[in-house]
């Protein structure tokens, strides 16, 4: 989740008048965020926000949207735009470069180093997130007073134009900046394949910006910066429209006055930004029950002016106003999260089920939890092993009884050939690793295995000890099948992985089930184990489906 840096005693100024740093504290996570770093004598804070409000990225939405959430400023915030007559011109020859560009000016800032901050990280913020890493959209900001209107916005050859990047004194072209500057390695992949790059340019030929890569030096912001022109360009219009809602308002939010510009191209001329909100209307009934809790139909419009929509109630209507800049409301539900946290978190509770659906444990998952504990208590340790395995370990080695394996097309290596069909050759493997440690080990793992093509849960235990006896896994084996409060039977076992007479099986309702007994030394030696080893298998697959009722 993105984290915003900020400064107490800015946002205090902001939020226009000085709130207590222990109520900030305890009510923006409220709003969806999670604090970071707010402990001792400093002023700097940090707030980790969810990524479905982009709105607050920065300070600036931070202190609009706590206004409105601690009632200051109720209500949807609304921005006076004025028109200019600044033009932007869109080339036909971007329409397979980067299609969309829309901008717009702010006039009159007082610009200070908690602003340039400021407005840094949220830059980032948006490419990182929506613009997913500049390749959905771009944004650029410049000093509006060191270039000339109108601008165009067209994609040249490589070659055709020089300018000044940012973080550089050299001009060089569009290649070359591809090439030796550091945001041009970072972000060439986004032109790859391109054979004409977009650029942004003013009446006299100056460049302004090569999006999504770089800005030109000669439009840095500084804190001499009085009047600013933004420009998003992107694939995505409506990522596009939101990332330039948010970041003018965000400079209105300091005292900007914002204008808006003139967008022309083949067939279309319009001016940006459109910062009109969009309508919605849900039912008071209807959220009430999505919510678990009667809010009324006035407390609910409440709730949304809380969280920075214009709302009233007519009947069980409820008429909401979204500002622009919140991208995050595409559904009714969206409405109805708001209305939860404007209404305050705190304020539900009960006895009343918030979930929506009744979802448990799965039986496989409640057995193997239970024997988990029965084997822990036994004083075994659990281990975790891969599912990859080996024709060799599986049926060659451990003398199991060959079943349909599941094979690997392209194994990396000859130990990784198949799904493993048993846990033993997985924990022997352990045993293996680990033979010159002290006695006894005593280790196990409940995990799936393939068994005639289908994922199966299985139980399975190994003692390596000098004094692993028949009689010892006999007992391990007879605690398991308690806790499973089943009807069990046991009976000779012949399998190559036991010494002769000295193994068995566990049967249920005439089907086995598991085996157990002392291994064979021709396994222990074929695992390079030199310790006597005993062992414990069973299927808990069979005891989850008997507790849903289900057929095997």
């Amino acid at each position: 989740m993105p984290l915003i840096n900020f400064d107490y005693n800015d946002l205090s100024s902001l939020l226009g008048e000085e709130v207590p740093k222990e109520t900030l504290v305890e009510r923006i996570p409220m709003i969806g965020a999670d604090m970071h770093d707010t402990e001792g004598n400093s002023d700097e804070m940090s707030v980790e926000f969810f990524p479905n409000r982009p709105d607050m990225y920065c300070v600036e939405g931070i202190a609009r949207s706590m206004r409105a959430f601690l009632g200051t400023e109720p209500g949807m915030k609304e921005y006076d735009v004025e028109e200019t007559d600044i033009r932007v011109i869109t080339d036909p020859s971007v329409a397979t470069v980067r299609p969309y560009i829309l901008c717009a000016a702010v006039f009159d800032m007082n610009i200070d180093d908690h602003f340039i901050k400021s407005l840094m990280e949220l830059q980032e913020k948006l490419h990182m997130t929506i613009g997913r890493k500049r390749s959905k959209l771009a944004i650029g900001v410049h000093d509006l007073d060191r270039v000339t209107p109108p601008f165009e916005y067209r994609a040249v050859r490589p070659g055709d134009l020089r300018f000044v990047p940012l973080a550089s004194d050299e001009e060089m072209d569009l290649s070359e900046i591809l090439i030796r500057h550091e945001k041009g390695r970072a972000y060439a992949h986004l032109l790859e394949g391109k054979s004409r790059y977009p650029v942004i340019t003013d009446a006299d030929g100056n460049v302004l910006s090569f999006p999504p890569v770089i800005n030109g030096t000669l439009t840095t912001v500084t804190t001499e910066t009085k009047n600013i022109f933004v420009d998003v360009t992107g694939i995505d219009e409506k990522a596009v429209k939101s990332a330039l809602d948010i970041v003018v308002t965000a400079m209105a939010e300091r005292g900007g006055s914002i204008g808006s510009v003139i967008m022309e191209g083949k067939g279309f001329e319009h001016r940006s930004p459109d910062l009109s909100p969009s309508s919605w209307s849900i039912s008071a009934s209807e959220c009430s029950d999505f919510l678990g809790r009667e809010i009324s139909p006035e407390e609910t419009a409440e709730a949304l002016r809380r969280m920075g929509m214009d709302a009233m109630a007519e009947g069980d209507t409820v008429f909401a106003e979204v500002p622009s800049t919140r991208p995050d409301i595409m559904h009714k539900v969206d409405l109805y999260e708001d209305v939860a946290i404007g209404y305050g978190f705190e304020r539900f509770g009960g006895t009343h089920s918030m979930t929506q659906t009744t979802g448990s444990l799965m039986a496989e998952t409640m057995v193997s939890e239970s024997m988990r504990d029965v084997m822990t208590g036994l004083g075994f340790t659990e281990a975790v092993t891969l599912t990859l395995s080996s024709e060799k370990d599986e049926f060659g080695i451990s003398g199991i009884e060959e079943k349909e394996l599941v094979m690997i097309r392209n194994p990396i290596t000859e130990d990784h050939t198949c799904l493993r069909a048993s846990l033993f050759p997985s924990l022997m493997r352990i045993l293996r690793r680990n033979k010159h440690r002290d006695l006894p080990q005593k280790i196990f793992e409940t995990g799936d295995v393939i068994s005639d093509c289908r994922k199966r849960r299985h139980l399975c235990g190994v003692v390596m000890d000098s004094k692993s006896s028949f009689t010892e896994s006999k007992s391990y084996m007879e605690a398991v099948l308690r806790e499973t409060g089943m009807k069990y039977e046991l009976a000779h076992c012949t399998d190559r992985t036991f010494i002769p007479g000295r193994g068995a099986a566990v049967t249920v309702e005439g089907r086995r089930i598991g085996s157990f007994g002392e291994v064979s030394p021709e396994v222990i030696e074929g695992f390079e184990i030199t310790h006597p080893v005993m062992m414990l298998e069973i299927d808990l697959q069979w005891f989850a489906d008997s507790r849903e009722g289900g057929v095997i």
